[in-house]
């Protein structure tokens, strides 16, 4: 459907109507479930028609150009003003929908507009007007051209966000603190430097340590510093990230040595190649993306649809970031749950029972202890983000806030107990404590 508008004597503003069989313009229609106002700010005369028009397709038939979400009614709506190009308006146009359909707890309406050139939706320069429980929508845009409504996921609420935010913040804090104590303690004492273990531990440590130390700041460098150096701090956050997944993934292999190998597991120059591994792989990656386009790292807005919501120093584009931090993230998870199933199958089996002739209880609390130790420095819990979809979402994203933030604390008690457990003599072996020298 469409209606074409040829302005008579100055532009004071029009406004459209649209049902489902009917359009027009200065008058509403029967049943109308979409309206438009069109600012003064246009200025057109008799030389520049409007152009109104409605789009729809039978949802059997999929997406009209291509599009990656669902449109709702599968309706665009068309804008346009002879041959100008409508754009930057200080008076917004505003599209008015009637939402046909309901809208779930896990969705929400986002405006969109069609960009032919980069052939896909866009939400710059549109802003979604919509409070859960109403049935209309309403999309302020700074330009003219072909609109649509599409669901997405449902955004945390500003209260969510907040919180959140501060969760990880105290987190994070508490964490660096006990990893620098952590760090202190373990090149304090003499007997457990020599330990490989330990020494792998420590690693983690560090890369945890350099982490938080360039996470915490990084709202405040986006918010006050040049691109410069907030391009350093998204490289470098970038890099405490991956090394910090690399070493997770390098306490899993020095698990599958101490519980499955066992014996013969001699190898020469053990923590130098543990250490290539754990910080090269890393150093690589990023070069490799600073090479093919380093302006992936730069400020980076944590709610896209928000232009005045906080910034980050981080990667801005997400292709890269999905492969190099999603994508190594998930190749280490999938080893590393492999790796705790195998620590949790020789902790409850009857061998190791026996071998340690320990009451119920007493066995219980140290099996526990133990693995959870074991899932701390493996980063099983990071794995809550693939749960972080649908009805999962808030109460996922608050647990993984608060455990993964605390995660150098953990490291920090594990250590202690640890430094207890070498201090007391011992005949017994376990796989806290057995290590592979090199």
């Amino acid at each position: 459907m469409a209606v074409l508008y040829k302005p008579q004597g100055p532009f004071k503003g029009l406004e459209f109507y649209a049902s489902e069989t009917e359009v027009m313009s200065e008058k509403a229609v029967a049943n109308s479930t979409l309206s438009v106002q069109l600012p003064s700010e246009l200025d057109v005369g008799p030389n520049n028609p409007i152009v109104f028009c409605v789009l729809t397709w039978p949802e059997k038939q999929g997406h009209i150009w291509g599009s990656p979400g669902v449109v709702h009614g599968s309706k665009l709506v068309g804008l346009s003003v002879g041959t100008k190009n409508i754009s930057g308006l200080q008076e917004r146009v505003n599209i008015t929908m009637n939402l046909t359909m309901g809208v779930n707890e896990t969705e929400e309406p986002s405006c969109v507009f069609f960009n032919f050139t980069e052939e896909k939706y866009s939400s710059n320069g549109c802003l979604t007007l919509w409070k859960r429980g109403q049935s209309h929508v309403t999309c302020s845009c700074d330009h003219l051209t072909y609109f649509g409504v599409l669901l997405v996921s449902a955004s945390l609420s500003p209260t969510d966000q907040k919180v959140l935010t501060y969760i990880s913040l105290i987190g994070c804090s508490i964490s660096l603190f006990a990893l620098v104590i952590t760090f202190l303690l373990f090149i304090s004492k003499r007997k457990i430097r020599g330990d490989v273990s330990m020494k792998v531990h420590i690693n983690l440590a560090i890369a945890l340590i350099l982490l938080n130390l360039h996470f915490l700041p990084s709202g405040l460098v986006a918010a006050t510093s040049s691109r410069g150096v907030c391009l350093y701090m998204a490289l470098l956050l970038h890099y405490s990230l991956l090394a910090t997944f690399s070493w997770m993934a390098v306490e899993g292999f020095h698990l599958y040595l101490l519980i499955v190998r066992v014996f013969n597991i001699y190898v020469r120059k053990y923590l130098l190649k543990l250490s290539l591994v754990g910080w090269g792989v890393p150093a690589v990656i990023v070069s490799l993306v600073v090479i093919i386009d380093i302006d992936a790292y730069g400020r980076v807005l944590l709610d896209s649809s928000e232009p005045n919501s906080t910034a980050v120093c981080y990667i801005g584009n997400d292709i890269v970031k999905m492969v190099t931090t999603v994508g190594m993230f998930g190749l280490v998870f999938i080893f590393n749950l492999i790796m705790f199933g195998v620590a949790v199958r020789r902790v409850v089996s009857p061998h190791h029972i026996k071998e340690f002739g320990q009451t119920d209880r007493d066995r219980a609390k140290r099996d526990i202890i133990t693995l959870l130790g074991v899932s701390t420095l493996l980063g099983i819990t990071w794995g809550l983000i693939f749960f972080s979809f649908g009805h999962l979402t808030t109460p996922s994203l608050y647990l993984f806030c608060i455990i993964n933030s605390l995660q150098g604390f953990f490291i920090f008690l594990w250590f202690v107990m640890s430094l207890r457990k070498i201090g007391k003599p011992s005949t017994t072996t376990s796989i806290e404590t057995r290590s592979s020298n090199g």
